[in-house]
């Protein structure tokens, strides 16, 4: 039998794409261990310490060969975000963090507290091309989508930052997560893996803004995960002046996906309305959504827009959110005011990283 020259396939390896470790689920990375002629528990430790221990290099990976130490940082992609910046709200404790990715793009993630544990909202991409007019995420475009492992990294970077459990995560960052399709159903099923952080899928929320087809896709996979849809007007027409994605998906294309959601999975859909002075709080946008909603299992999320330079849009007035909240819940509509967490610190999406953007371009002008 010809021997084979360990060199120079390594060689060769580093020439082709590199394996991206941390993105590989329990079955690939055993898969990969079997290609690189090592048994098969390598991978439940390489797991572990990535997945568990949260290592931050593949040196820290002790009980490993230093041979199969250096082949794996040889021909595998090692993922580790590196925190930027971090503002903690005065407050509310609210902590916003800034990570640097290996290609020099940035995102933001947010650690939220709550008496019932920590939660993270992550971002799904570097940008967004979704352009909602009210969100600082879209102003400069999308960069590029995340892989599995950067999804994930923001939660282990918080999680060692603040020596505590991350119990609930929700994909509502920077980004349209269904226009990341296949990388987040990678995340979500390591998130949720026993070997890794175990989290619930019941604990995990994803947000969109509508796209109808992933939507069903999503449903017709009958998991147990809360999907959000950013639905911030009760017409088509006020949707289109709010929303470009409305000029693809009729709002009421949107609606029968949530249904299609809701009868496939048994979740209770979450609708997301961000309310904006003058434009979307009128008795008219109550009585309309009220209409929309009526009859469905649903709960909807009120939530005071988080002004922004770029655009003219105000907060509506404290009394005209009680009201509207009000309204709701004499139609049978289960609402809430969201909890205007980090307001002092860049807290709406996109916002502490679009300042970071800018700061970066006047340096190199």
């Amino acid at each position: 039998m010809e021997q084979i020259d360990e060199k120079m396939v390594l060689e060769e390896a580093v020439t082709t794409e590199r394996f991206d470790l941390k993105s590989a689920d329990w079955e690939q990375l055993s898969a990969y261990m079997n290609t690189l002629g090592e048994k098969a528990f390598r991978a439940k430790q390489i797991y572990e310490w990535m997945h568990v221990k949260h290592v931050s290099s593949i040196d820290e990976m002790t009980n490993l060969s230093k041979q199969l130490r250096e082949k794996l940082k040889q021909t595998c992609t090692f993922t580790v975000l590196k925190q930027l910046d971090v503002q903690i709200s005065k407050q509310d404790g609210t902590r916003k963090y800034l990570f640097g990715l290996s290609d020099g793009n940035v995102i933001e993630s947010v650690l939220m507290r709550y008496k019932h544990g920590n939660s993270v909202c992550i971002s799904s991409q570097a940008g967004c091309r979704m352009g909602c007019r009210f969100c600082a995420s879209t102003l400069d475009g999308l960069a590029r989508s995340l892989t599995p492992a950067e999804m994930l990294e923001q939660i282990y970077r918080i999680g060692c930052d603040i020596g505590e459990r991350i119990s609930n995560v929700v994909v509502m960052g920077s980004g349209e997560p269904l226009d990341n399709y296949e990388n987040l159903l990678v995340f979500i099923r390591m998130l949720t893996d026993v070997h890794g952080l175990n989290i619930s899928q019941r604990n995990l929320t994803v947000s969109t803004c509508g796209l109808v087809p992933r939507m069903r896709q999503l449903a017709d996979l009958q998991l147990q995960i809360t999907l959000a849809l950013s639905l911030h007007a009760s017409s088509q027409e006020k949707r289109l002046t709010l929303m470009p994605i409305a000029n693809k998906y009729e709002l009421s294309e949107v609606m029968d996906a949530c249904d299609y959601y809701f009868e496939k999975t048994g979740r209770r859909m979450t609708f997301e309305y961000s309310l904006v002075g003058g434009v979307n709080d009128t008795d008219e946008d109550v009585e309309g959504l009220c209409r929309l909603l009526k009859g469905k299992n649903c709960h909807i999320n009120l939530i005071p827009v988080n002004p922004i330079k770029e655009r003219d849009y105000v907060q509506s007035e404290r009394d005209t959110v009680e009201a509207f909240r009000r309204k709701l819940e004499q139609q049978g509509i289960n609402a809430t005011v969201r909890r205007e967490m980090g307001r002092d610190i860049d807290g709406a999406c996109g916002q502490l990283r679009k300042r970071h953007m800018d700061a970066m371009d006047t340096e190199t002008t």
